[in-house]
């Protein structure tokens, strides 16, 4: 079995962030077996660090973004391939701004880094996933495969809307094949996305020197194309640095068409679910303990259900909030602690909305699945004993995905975790589940009001 790997030394590298445009300083440094990939804010109180890992993943929209509490760190793929790409496991990566930054807006750089310090073996063994069982998904144009392979490859289809430069490249990935065919693929954009991203402030430190900029048939660029399918070897980069969120190497054919941020990561979420199964059949079917049985049994993933610090039934819930049917969204809280709250919705087919929504499909709506998380997180703040009795009015929703439908007979759970509260204001990061995958997701925001 292969090894776990770090870096031999640190070695740092300061430029521009893409899309806040501050100067930054990003530092690697060598990190301790099986402490995974960590992003490290200097420039915070605490030095608060963020893990690479998908359950941290707060926004994918054009790029990825991690978040512990209030902390973030945007734009996390492309230093994520870098490490993927070599198989390097452990490192910290230290930051005195909110987004590393871009170079050239391929990996070329973080590729100088690691060469620079040098990648080094450890005592630990390097487990890598192997598929069992294919994986598929489909979100808006985007179709994903992940099938049983002895190696991890990547196939992928990029095009834009219009089928312009639809462009194709497979490949096995490996520490060679990484630095050679896919770390030098620089970021691109449409010219018509500009005015876009510019009036949302999404790429103040972008430029010619950093991205390829494709108009109608012409490619605008400081320099010639790396490659002459730069552009699908660009996604298959964001691919490899979203796939790192597992916290584990694959072993797996991934085929991609049309590939985004939200697919990645959604395609981690269902390879976690897939690396479940067994562990929850091992506890179904094993027989019971003995008194002298030695061997320890297989830890799972606790029951989302099950009642923890601070829960509360029907009555506790109905203290603090002031909805009643038919909008009352919670049933209980199953846990609530500091500024987090799990809630549980029964969801059943005498729910009043079925007859209407759909007649002979019956499906949840997605506006009472925002409206679940905003009556969670609204919890969270009238806990507190100065917000008794007060009302919190739902102001707004941000970055709302609806992942999957949830039909009656679904138990969701609910969670609220907020992240930021100033005065009579509060903004949440709310997302429900069902069996233990996303269904939808939302930032809400809210204020404190008296009735």
């Amino acid at each position: 079995m292969a090894q776990q790997q770090t870096l031999n030394r640190s070695t740092g590298y300061s430029g521009i962030g893409l899309h806040s445009g501050n100067r930054v300083t990003m530092t690697f440094l060598p990190a301790a077996p099986s402490t995974g990939i960590r992003f490290r804010r200097v420039d915070l109180d605490g030095k608060p660090e963020i893990e690479a890992r998908v359950e941290n993943v707060v926004e994918n929209n054009r790029s990825t973004t991690l978040a512990k509490g209030n902390t973030r760190i945007h734009t996390v793929e492309h230093v994520l391939a870098t490490f993927a790409g070599y198989g390097i496991d452990n490192v910290i990566v230290e930051l005195d701004a909110n987004e590393p930054p871009i170079a050239d807006g391929s990996s070329r750089e973080y590729c100088k880094m690691v060469r620079e310090a040098g990648i080094v073996p450890q005592d630990e063994p390097r487990a890598a996933y192997a598929v069992t069982a294919p994986i598929q998904l489909e979100i808006g144009e985007t179709m994903m495969a992940l099938l049983p392979d002895e190696v991890f490859k990547l196939s992928c289809t990029s095009a834009d809307k219009q089928g312009r430069f639809t462009q194709f490249y497979s490949m096995e990935v490996s520490p060679a094949t990484w630095e050679r065919d896919l770390s030098h693929a620089r970021t691109f954009c449409f010219y018509e996305e500009i005015e876009f991203l510019i009036k949302n402030g999404l790429i103040k430190g972008g430029s010619l020197e950093n991205a390829v900029v494709i108009r109608d048939d012409a490619v605008l660029t400081n320099e010639p194309l790396r490659y002459a399918d730069e552009f699908v070897r660009h996604k298959m980069l964001d691919i490899l640095g979203d796939l790192s969120l597992l916290g584990q190497p694959l072993r797996g054919h991934l085929i991609a068409v049309k590939p985004s941020h939200a697919a990645n990561c959604e395609l981690v979420r269902r390879v976690q679910a897939q690396m479940r199964k067994p562990l929850a059949a091992a506890r179904a079917f094993a027989p019971p303990p003995t008194a002298s049985a030695a061997v320890p049994v297989p830890e799972v993933a606790p029951d989302e259900t099950t009642p923890q610090d601070g829960a509360m039934d029907i009555h506790g819930v109905m203290k603090l909030l002031p909805h009643r049917y038919p909008f009352l969204m919670v049933d209980r809280i199953v846990k609530l602690a500091g500024n987090r709250a799990v809630g549980i919705k029964n969801v059943t087919i005498n729910e009043p909305y079925f007859p209407g929504h759909f007649p002979g499909h019956p499906v949840m709506p997605g506006v009472l699945q925002l409206e679940a998380m905003a009556q969670v997180a609204g919890i969270v703040m009238l806990k507190n004993a100065e917000n008794i009795g007060k009302l919190a009015y739902f102001m707004s929703a941000e970055d709302v995905k609806w992942r999957k439908p949830v039909f009656p007979g679904d138990v969701l759970v609910i969670e609220a975790e907020m992240t930021k509260l100033r005065g009579k204001i509060g903004k949440a990061k709310g997302v429900c589940k069902v069996r233990g995958e996303v269904v939808s997701e939302a930032t809400v925001t809210f204020v404190l009001m008296e009735p």
